[in-house]
């Protein structure tokens, strides 16, 4: 089912749906109102559908962690000072940050060691932090 149909046929706003789909909002946080109108759309219990998304989340998580380990030696060791530059707050920060951009490419474009998704996620958690 899409979110616009579960949308229509819950009339729980579209914005809703995604925010929860995209993990912006967390289902088990929602309104026991909404909980119950997309369960019953659903044909679940509201129990279910919380135990399920709690679920998902963990191993979502547990992925997301695994992300960091087994990076090729050159990239391990530029993520480890970028980290201790952020810790230490490093006037090189700039520098540390582009050698970890260019490691982080070099792993998923030149060497192929890493994949696309494990990538996209380094870049996010260090590099794209307001």
């Amino acid at each position: 089912m899409t979110m616009y149909r579960l949308s229509k046929l819950s009339g729980v706003p579209h914005a809703t749906l995604n925010n929860i789909c995209s993990g912006q909002a967390k289902i088990e946080k929602c309104s026991a109102e909404t909980l119950y109108r997309i369960a019953k759309v659903l044909n679940v219990s509201v129990e279910d559908l919380i135990k399920d998304a709690i679920a998902q989340s963990d191993l979502k998580a547990q992925q997301e962690r695994s992300y960091e380990y087994g990076l090729p030696a050159y990239l391990q060791k530029d993520l480890d000072e970028y980290k201790k530059g952020l810790k230490n707050h490093s006037s090189l920060l700039d520098c540390l940050w582009g050698e970890l951009y260019g490691s982080i490419n070099m792993a998923e474009i030149s060497d192929g060691v890493i994949s696309h998704e494990q990538a996209d996620y380094l870049r996010q958690k260090y590099l794209w932090r307001n």
